[in-house]
């Protein structure tokens, strides 16, 4: 009864601990197109000024 308590418990800390790795992934690769966004308007940006010149 005891070992399935104990095997219970270790399940749980590890759905935890791999749930919140998975969050700061997301999170991660929400940032990285965030990133890409910006540096693809920017190059837009430098073309735009670089052809009205």
């Amino acid at each position: 009864m005891m070992a399935k308590k104990l095997t219970a418990g270790a399940a749980l800390i590890l759905t935890v601990f791999a749930l919140s790795s998975c969050g700061n992934t997301i999170r991660g690769v929400g940032q990285d197109a965030a990133n890409t966004v910006d540096a693809t308007q920017n190059a837009a940006n430098n073309v735009d000024a670089a052809a009205s010149r």
